[in-house]
């Protein structure tokens, strides 16, 4: 937390800068007369209304220096929503194998995991964890010489010592929420909880949930031999599949689960949900082996709905093979976090294991070590649970997932061209979308603002007047423009991305800025500027092309659902020779198409980046 003293505040935008943005990024998803009308409304809002609301908000920002501007809306927007929290809110990202082979053996990952993640949270809570910096320049600020510098830099003054090397600390308040953290469901809004003194593991297998301490009462991590013995002794525990698997409850409809947690809790389990809520985390022991990439994006993202507890802060997964994966719950925080603690529980499990192929359990008794969870379930509770399976099931049987992989080049080649990877993924998927429907749509990519003080994300617009019109050329009249006239429109539309990105991640785009006007209107019981309810405002918030990326060397691949019904979710990670997309989508969208026609764009962008022509 060295750092955290000193973070600068998320900025609130000037509203005219908004309307700006917001209208430049309308532009390419209307005609003429939308865009008019837009353009009216937007100005009438800039005059009037959003300029009251913004004047408010600033001044409520001023009396709030501890947080930001969209940290307490952005909370609510995700523990309101009454959605499953499975394919609408869940993620996963998924670990590489072991580069030692024998060291993906499920019993034996699984332990090494847990020790790593106990080390985690042992240097976390003792304040020794290294603060997350995003370095501009490496050779610079990650050395031994600057962090001992640092070191004796006050806290109040350490963020400009690190900005005069050209980095940037990133904000850690998310991170407590990692461990002994669940959501819990309430009628009309959840609530997080955390209790730090859990000292227990939760274990799920076949439907079932174990508890176990990995913590001992001295604060250290128990002997790594005994919770080997401990795993060891939940795979081999012969108690069939549970028959009312009460996991699935926490895939249902959020307000459908707080009426049957309270009837839990009326039926006498209160002491064994909290042994759950206040576990260090779940891990899911699966007994499937992963047939593919496919399969394991299947099983990490929902899986069969019961051996998950999809409440938890994160779950680590593990399959039958060893293949693992982190599937996390959103509302508490976004990937910065989590990534950190996959990319030390990889290097530490990879590096320094603490169970070897040749170690044995201890001999001690895991039969009374281990708690099984036993719930009292009365008719009702029972039916409840059979209706969370049937639409679980119902809800993943629409899910298609479906992956590529373009060995043609990647971010080496494109740097060496001055051009952006990530631009030109974004490019691709525009281009792969005109391919096959013919148009341009509301895209929405994800890019983070923890450079600030409890900043969440900020959205980058991919679709932009540049993409349309390059996509255009390259797909409606490849034949029409030489490759130098082709090459200009991808540099034009490089540098435009390039753009946005920054203005992202300084916290200056538009959408949370306009989603912090529109909950302050509400929350003081205000009507709604018409801006809100013009139909270009939905559409564009309507993201059918949503996107992601991660790379990672502990990372294999990640991914989520669409996060509207005939959209798609897209995963991707640019490489230094090649680029891979990991993309879902519901039965209106055909995903086997789009990436043909997303690795169609990438081959003749790589051409043209090579100088030829298109044929």
């Amino acid at each position: 937390m060295h750092y955290q003293k000193s973070l600068p505040r998320l900025p609130v935008p000037k509203l005219e800068d908004t309307m700006k943005r917001y209208l430049a990024a309308q532009r390419p998803l209307l005609d003429d007369n939308q865009f008019r009308n837009t353009e009216k409304i937007a100005e009438d809002f800039k005059n009037g209304v959003g300029k009251q609301l913004h004047e408010q908000l600033v001044a409520q920002d001023k009396q709030n220096k501890h947080t930001s501007y969209i940290s307490a809306p952005w909370f609510d927007m995700y523990l309101s929503a009454r959605d499953s929290v499975v394919l609408n809110f869940n993620p996963f990202m998924s670990f590489n194998p072991d580069p030692k082979p024998e060291y993906n053996e499920q019993l034996l990952r699984s332990t090494n995991m847990v020790c790593s993640a106990v080390r985690f949270m042992k240097t976390l809570r003792a304040g020794i964890l290294e603060p997350e910096v995003f370095h501009l320049n490496p050779a610079k600020s990650d050395t031994d010489q600057f962090k001992r510098f640092i070191r004796w830099v006050p806290s109040s003054l350490s963020w400009y010592g690190a900005y005069m090397v050209n980095a940037y600390p990133l904000d850690m308040s998310q991170y407590f929420r990692l461990f002994n953290s669940s959501r819990l469901p309430k009628l009309g809004r959840d609530e997080l909880f955390t209790d730090e003194k859990g000292r227990h593991l939760l274990v799920m297998r076949k439907g079932n949930l174990y508890a176990f301490d990995i913590v001992g009462q001295d604060g250290n991590l128990v002997k790594p031999a005994e919770i080997h013995s401990h795993l060891k002794y939940i795979l081999s525990d012969e108690t069939p599949a549970c028959s009312s698997p009460i996991g699935v409850l926490t895939s249902e409809n959020r307000d459908v689960w707080a009426g049957l947690r309270e009837k839990l809790v009326a039926n006498g389990n209160g002491g064994v949900l909290q042994t759950v809520d206040s576990a260090l985390f779940c891990l899911s022991l699966d007994d499937e082996v992963m047939k593919d990439h496919i399969h394991t994006s299947h099983n990490m993202l929902h899986g069969d709905g019961c051996n998950r507890w999809y409440d938890k802060s994160f779950s680590i997964i593990i399959a039958k093979d060893g293949n693992a994966a982190i599937n996390f719950e959103h509302s508490w925080g976004d990937g910065v976090a989590v990534l950190r603690f996959q990319n030390e529980v990889f290097k530490d499990t990879t590096q320094k294991p603490l169970v070897n192929p040749g170690s044995s359990p201890a001999s001690v008794d895991s039969s009374t070590a281990v708690q099984r969870l036993h719930f009292n379930l009365n008719s009702e509770l029972e039916s409840g649970i059979q209706k969370a399976k049937e639409n679980f099931d119902a809800a993943i049987s629409k899910l298609t997932i479906d992956a590529m992989e373009f060995k043609m080049g990647g971010k080496e080649q494109l740097k060496k061209s001055k051009l952006s990877p990530d631009a030109i993924a974004q490019l691709a998927f525009q281009m792969g979308f005109l391919r096959q429907y013919g148009q341009t749509v509301a895209t929405y990519e994800s890019c983070s603002t923890a450079a600030f003080k409890h900043g969440r994300t900020e959205t980058i617009r991919p679709a932009t007047v540049h993409t349309k019109r390059c996509a255009h050329a390259f797909v409606c009249e490849p034949g029409k423009h030489s490759v130098e006239e082709l090459k200009a429109m991808l540099h034009e539309c490089s540098k435009y991305h390039g753009q946005l990105t920054k203005e992202a991640a300084m916290g200056q785009g538009f959408d949370r800025h306009l989603f912090a006007l529109r909950y302050l209107a509400n929350s003081q019981g205000e009507p709604l500027h018409s801006l809100y309810s013009d139909p270009a405002y939905i559409s564009i918030n309507h993201n059918i092309l949503s996107t992601s990326t991660l790379t990672s060397p502990a990372v294999n691949l990640g991914g989520f659902a669409p996060v509207v019904p005939d959209g798609f979710g897209v995963g991707y990670g640019v490489h230094d020779d090649w680029i891979g997309c990991n993309v879902s989508s519901y039965p209106s969208r055909n995903v086997h198409e789009f990436l043909q026609c997303v690795h169609k764009s990438l081959e003749d962008i790589f051409t043209v980046v090579g100088g030829k022509p298109l044929s």
